[in-house]
């Protein structure tokens, strides 16, 4: 199921890739140069999420002046990237909204309610993991290269974010599609598919790789984002 009617669609599209927890543009560095050579814009947009002061109103400013004067773009969004992603897509025109292992919002939910609301502990005991592992569950199948530079460090996400009601009163009415990781192992993908479907009756188009698929397999992730276009 879509929501409200498409923006007319041309050749060439741009893609506002809208990062998870932290908010480094650098998630998409592997997949940004997939999307270019198939022939569109992308563009990463970075925000200070260790910052307590910004809340999600502050996020979709920063958004929307990295996509400048573009036309209406792709939005997407990664994770707990999805709150901000579709407030933008209630904010100006967009052409598609994609949501990649997303934290799907309800009306007033926070963040930090989400993983509680949803049954994520649950849904990993389930999938036979018990307690959580950074190298198993959650960098198991990056390349070894990504994997030492993510365990360097990044910013921690603000405790304001996971604090702030999502806004909206309904769900934009944007098309929407919701992509998920066969191997996430943070929200495995019975968790994905039955969110998806209970929160906007959709179902879920299945990507190969886990919860950083945009760096374990960007090829795949970039011809799923382009396959909506």
């Amino acid at each position: 199921m879509s929501f409200g009617r498409p923006v007319r669609l041309t050749s060439m599209a741009t893609f506002l890739l809208l990062p998870g927890a932290g908010g480094e543009a650098t998630f998409w560095y592997r997949v940004v140069p997939e999307l270019t050579a198939r022939g569109h814009e992308a563009v990463p947009v970075d925000i200070p999420a260790d910052d307590e002061s910004l809340g999600w109103a502050d996020y979709v400013t920063i958004a929307l002046e990295a996509l400048g004067d573009r036309p209406p773009p792709v939005v997407v969004g990664q994770s707990m990237g999805a709150y901000t992603a579709a407030l933008v897509a209630a904010k100006i025109p967009v052409r598609h909204l994609l949501l990649v292992n997303p934290m799907i919002p309800k009306v007033g939910e926070t963040a930090g309610e989400w993983w509680g609301a949803v049954g994520q502990e649950e849904a990993r005991r389930e999938a036979g993991y018990e307690d959580f592992d950074l190298e198993r569950d959650f960098l198991h199948d990056l390349p070894e290269e990504v994997r030492a530079e993510l365990m360097k460090g990044g910013r921690n996400q603000s405790d304001h974010s996971f604090a702030d009601p999502f806004p909206l009163t309904a769900w934009p009415e944007v098309p929407t599609t919701v992509l998920a990781g066969t191997d996430d192992r943070l929200f495995p993908l019975p968790l994905q598919r039955r969110v998806a479907r209970e929160r906007l009756d959709l179902p879920v188009v299945e990507l190969p790789g886990g919860h950083l698929n945009a760096l374990s397999y960007p090829v795949e992730v970039a011809s799923a984002l382009v396959a909506v276009v």
